[in-house]
């Protein structure tokens, strides 16, 4: 980095040729110099111009010359100050002492300078000239551009500090996702970071537990991700509920209907190989096809991958439902028009946060399907109907502490399904529950 270096040397002689002070005020011999004197009146545009004792005629155009010189010469001086000011900062980081002492030497004969123009201008010793103000104006044109220098080596050395403050943050957060994919696995042995090595041999049911419980996860979430279009949109979501399953008496409830509703459309066919979607391939479908499927699958990001293969057959499976699901006149109310629908039926796929966490949910059901057909035999999906007797064999309450003895009658009240929310499952003999809203529940 330069340091701005003092010249006094130079300084003076500029200076002298501008003012030509004299202790006694007498002006010079020559006849090129004019001292211009200023009245006492203090009117500066009127000062007085003599030139070897003799008046002159043209006053105001010398007065002029003259103020200009001043001006010239006063903006020089400021510029200089500016750019050893801004030396002097740029010194203090990184600590640079030499340029330090050297920026505040400029700093102070600057001021200096600026003093005794001061004092030229206050005892009248004022002497126009074009060549000391061209001169003056080129000095300042000299210090401005070394101001902005200066201030672009500050820049850049902000930026530089700045790159590697990206660099450090950078590597913090690939440290940080590190440890954080460690403890995941620690934490959770069970979550999907956990099946990269996992071979066909060692799969059990274990597995297809955990995935689905992520996979309900991800209907949960999507069924808020409902709920919160249909409030905006101003929905009555009581009458909504009700609409879907009339045992829904209770408004906090509502939400049982709608994951209901989800679960119908989105597990119907899931018994089928290829979910009834037409698949070239379907006889080469075996358990190492549907496992290799699942492991290849449950790492890549759903929206992404229907974009480039549109025409895949989990592509084909979320286009068929999400018609299914998302009914016209629920799209028309939460998006005012039906764009994503001509979207995903001229084969292309909207990118938008609502069919984005649809994208979720599905590739979560499609992982299911996939490790669900990847036992031998496969694991088979069922559901109860309305008004079967409770079985805790087979069914799990969504709704806690509903069962208890009738205070008025000496017979157990016995609880029935008032309909399956969240679907069951069977593989060999383990037996998932289906999660059931009891019939006429009492919290």
């Amino acid at each position: 980095m330069d340091s701005v270096k003092p010249n006094s040397n130079g300084l003076s002689k500029t200076f002298s040729k501008v003012f030509r002070l004299r202790p006694a005020g007498i002006a010079p011999d020559d006849s090129i110099h004019r001292k211009v004197k200023l009245p006492e009146n203090g009117e500066d545009l009127n000062w007085k111009v003599y030139n070897n004792s003799q008046p002159l005629n043209d006053e105001k155009v010398l007065s002029r010359e003259a103020m200009d010189a001043l001006l010239a010469k006063l903006f020089a001086n400021i510029s200089a100050i500016k750019a050893a000011y801004a030396q002097l900062q740029i010194a203090q980081t990184p600590y640079d002492p030499d340029s330090i002492q050297s920026a505040d030497k400029v700093l102070v004969s600057e001021l200096k300078n600026l003093s005794e123009l001061k004092q030229c201008y206050l005892k009248k010793q004022i002497f126009p000239s074009q060549i000391a103000q061209m001169l003056s104006e080129i000095q300042e044109q000299q210090h401005l551009l070394k101001t902005y220098e200066i201030q672009s080596q500050k820049l850049q050395s902000e930026l530089q500090l700045k790159d590697s403050e990206i660099i450090f943050l950078r590597e913090k957060l690939e440290e940080s996702d590190t440890q954080n994919k460690s403890l995941d696995k620690r934490l959770n042995p069970n979550s999907l970071s956990a099946f990269d090595n996992l071979h066909l041999s060692a799969l059990n049911p274990n597995h297809f537990i955990t995935v689905l419980s992520h996979t309900i996860k991800s209907i949960r979430s999507f069924v808020r991700v409902m709920i919160n279009g249909m409030e905006s949109a101003g929905w009555d979501i009581d009458s909504a509920a009700r609409s879907i399953e009339s045992e829904v008496k209770n408004p906090t409830h509502n939400f049982f209907a709608f994951e209901s509703y989800v679960c119908r459309k989105i597990f119907a066919d899931f018994q089928d190989p290829n979910f009834s979607l037409p698949n070239e391939n379907s006889s080469k479908q075996r358990p190492r096809h549907f496992f290799q499927n699942f492991m290849e699958f449950k790492s890549i990001k759903p929206l992404e991958f229907l974009i480039q293969n549109p025409k895949s057959l989990f592509g084909n499976f979320c286009r068929l439902k999400y018609l299914c699901l998302v009914h016209p006149k629920m799209e028309t109310s939460f998006f005012g028009d039906l764009n994503q629908r001509r979207i995903l039926n001229s084969g292309g796929f909207p990118e938008t946060g609502f069919f984005s966490d649809f994208a979720e949910m599905a590739k979560r059901v499609w992982l299911l399907h996939c490790l669900a057909f990847s036992f031998d035999p496969e694991a088979s999906i069922y559901q109860v109907r309305k008004g079967s007797r409770f079985s805790e064999v087979y069914m799990e309450s969504v709704v806690n502490g509903v069962f208890f003895p009738d205070e008025f009658s000496p017979e157990i009240v016995r609880p029935q399904v008032g309909f399956t929310v969240v679907p069951g499952f069977k593989i060999g003999k383990t037996v998932i529950q289906c999660k059931v809203y009891i019939s006429g529940v009492r919290v």
